[in-house]
Order: structure tokens, then C-alpha cells, then sequence
């Protein structure tokens, strides 16, 4: 019984993050922490996990093609290199006060994206500003132990990205980066895992098979909203949490 509500957790956590390209990373470090685990070994644990929910939530974005693979690529190798920096700031100095405007900044542009999508039907565009965002998710990913999602999933859906290569692209792509990060984080002495950890990945990998065909279904200004709702709603609930 003990395991059970982590599973929960964990579960809910990894469906909407395989469906809306975010979430898992900020709910599972914000729980972590909450009990008592410090900053970067919580960080370290998330990671760890989602090298095996990033695994199973990207292949099935894979069978589904919702990866753009062009832009895989571009995420990708910036967004390490960032994962490292990130890795050594946490486990070296105190990263917490870029927190509250990181924070701020994503509210703001999940409110864009709700009222983008309520206005007027997304237009396609192709992704201009791709590596410079792929190094700062990576960074903010690595010190907040949930980042990649909110911030690259966000931006690329406001440069006009169609959704579900976006939720698949980001979602494929952080399997990778989980594997650099928490490799960094292994280098620098940091592993933890507890019980608390084992009930995330039970239910994060149960849950990560449906990410693909979930996002394939959804109707794109749909998953503007969500992701606007979903971005706002944890973001201000971290501000909150920071502040009080």
C-alpha cells in the first residue's frame, strides 16, 4: 500500500507527459522534494526514471511517426551539452534564484498558448529558434529536475510546430537526455533510489505506452490547450510554493 499512491502518481504523471510532451519531470521532482529528498539527488532519481519511461514513451511516438527527426537532432545535442552544465551547477552552487523567473516566464506562455489556441486555429510554421532553446531546456531540465518538456514543448508550440510532432519529437529526444544527465549526475556522486522512486516507474512505465497514440488522436489546437492549462497551472503552483 505504501507503493501504491507513487504508482498513481507515477502513472498520471507519464500519461499526460507522453500525451502533452511535459509534466512527468516537474511532478515527480516537486514530490520528491516535498518528502524531504534534497534538490539534486531528486533530480538524479526523476532522471534515472525516465530512462526507462523516456524508452517505451518514445518508441511508441516512433511506431505513431509523430518525430520530426531534423528536429530531433537539433534538440538534441544542445540540449545535453546544456544537461551537463545544468548537472555540475546544481551539484556545485545554488541554482534556486533563476527558479521564481523561470517559473514566472512559463506561466506567462502557457496563458499564451490557452488564449492562441481559444482565438484562432494554430497555422503551421517551421521552427526558427531551435538549438539556443534545446541548450536552455537542457539546463533548466538537469537543475530543476523537470524542464525540458515545459520549456521546449511551449516554445516550439508557440514558433507554430504542428502538436503531435512536437509532443513526439520532445518526448523521443528526452529519453537521450535523461541518459546524459543522470550519467552526469552519477559522475558528480549523486543516486538515490528509494521506494518512493520505484512507485514512479512502475506506473510511468505502464502509463508511456499510450503517450504515442494519444497524442496521434488529439486535435492540435486541443493540445494547445491542455498544455496551456497544464503549463500554467504548475508553473504558478512551483511560484506559489517558492514564494510561500
Amino acid at each position: 500500500m505504501v507503493l501504491l499512491p507513487f504508482v498513481l502518481i507515477g502513472f498520471a504523471a507519464q500519461l499526460v507527459d507522453g500525451a502533452l510532451g511535459m509534466a512527468f519531470g516537474v511532478i515527480s521532482n516537486t514530490l520528491l522534494i516535498s518528502i524531504g529528498v534534497p534538490p539534486a539527488a531528486a533530480s538524479a532519481t526523476v532522471h534515472v526514471i525516465k530512462n526507462f519511461t523516456g524508452a517505451v514513451s518514445g518508441l511508441s511516438h516512433v511506431l505513431h511517426r509523430n518525430v520530426d527527426w531534423r528536429l530531433f537532432w537539433r534538440l538534441l545535442i544542445p540540449g545535453a551539452i546544456g544537461g551537463v552544465l545544468g548537472a555540475y551547477l546544481l551539484t556545485s552552487i545554488d541554482a534556486k534564484l533563476a527558479k521564481p523567473i523561470v517559473l514566472a516566464y512559463l506561466a506567462l506562455v502557457g496563458l499564451y498558448l490557452l488564449l492562441r489556441a481559444l482565438r484562432s486555429p494554430p497555422i503551421e510554421r517551421k521552427a526558427r529558434i531551435v538549438e539556443p532553446l534545446g541548450l536552455a531546456g537542457g539546463f533548466l531540465d538537469a537543475v530543476g529536475g523537470g524542464g525540458w518538456g515545459p520549456v521546449v514543448t511551449s516554445n516550439l508550440l508557440v514558433q507554430g510546430v504542428r502538436p503531435r510532432l512536437v509532443v513526439g519529437t520532445v518526448n523521443t529526444s528526452e529519453f537521450f537526455l535523461a541518459l546524459v544527465i543522470s550519467g552526469a549526475f552519477f559522475s558528480f556522486g549523486f543516486a538515490a533510489f528509494g521506494i518512493e522512486a520505484v512507485g514512479l516507474l512502475i506506473g510511468g512505465v505502464a502509463a508511456a505506452p499510450l503517450g504515442g497514440y494519444v497524442a496521434k488522436r488529439i486535435n492540435g489546437r486541443l493540445i494547445l490547450i491542455l498544455v496551456g492549462i497544464v503549463l500554467t497551472a504548475t508553473s504558478l503552483f512551483g511560484l506559489a510554493a517558492y514564494i510561500l
